[in-house]
């Protein structure tokens, strides 16, 4: 099963794509993916039901956060109500060990994205930080990435035996589906998504 694990719709503040129209490129256009996830900035969206979309269109659409800590944009994948209140999701200046230790106690699995580009990933910080204890897996494939940054990415990732996803960090509908990553088994709830990823049953690709 092939999921984008990187996006953003109309609830993220630079979000331009609605959700349906992403159900209705990835159809069109014949996107090899089997579904994707939301991962708005600064927020989890609790409110927002995508199950009568997913079902319209045969797609897997689950949600997940992006939060910004000291050493840039972390994905978080398996957000609960409790762990919303462990830290300020809103917040700008979250410390990437609170995000990894709350992770760990809410079963939820902390993902550092696009890890190779400048101010906003980790590889950016490391000199000022070091390397961050906890982190297991990185985004090494991202569909916005410019440059050299997924190389770096990768040799992040390689240098630090960090396993790797892929998502294509789309804001615009045309952009869904540009990198994924690729499960073993089925993933049709976020629960299963976090279960996957903890067992190590994935490989990022990209169509790039």
């Amino acid at each position: 099963m092939i999921l984008d694990l990187h996006s953003h719709s109309i609830k993220s503040d630079d979000g331009r794509a609605k959700v349906e129209n992403y159900c209705k490129w990835v159809r069109t256009r014949d996107i090899p993916i089997d579904g994707f996830v939301l991962t708005e900035h600064r927020q989890f969206d609790f409110e927002s039901d995508y199950s009568p979309l997913g079902e319209k269109y045969g797609l897997t659409i689950l949600k997940a956060s992006e939060v910004e800590t000291e050493y840039g944009h972390v994905l978080v994948f398996g957000v609960t109500e409790p762990l919303t209140q462990e830290f300020d999701f809103s917040s700008i200046h979250i410390p990437l060990q609170q995000v990894i230790s709350a992770s760990e106690k809410h079963n939820a699995v902390p993902v550092p994205c696009h890890p190779g580009r400048p101010r906003v990933g980790m590889y950016a910080h490391l000199e000022e930080f070091g390397i961050p204890a906890g982190v297991r897996i990185v985004e090494i494939y991202n569909g916005g990435s410019r440059n050299n940054e997924d190389e770096i990415a990768q040799k992040l990732a390689e240098e630090n035996s960090y396993l790797g996803i892929g998502g294509s960090d789309a804001h615009i509908v045309s952009h869904i589906g540009r990198c994924a990553t690729r499960f073993t088994n089925n993933v049709k709830t976020e629960q299963e998504l976090v279960s996957a990823l903890l067992e190590d049953s994935f490989e990022a690709i990209t169509y790039r």
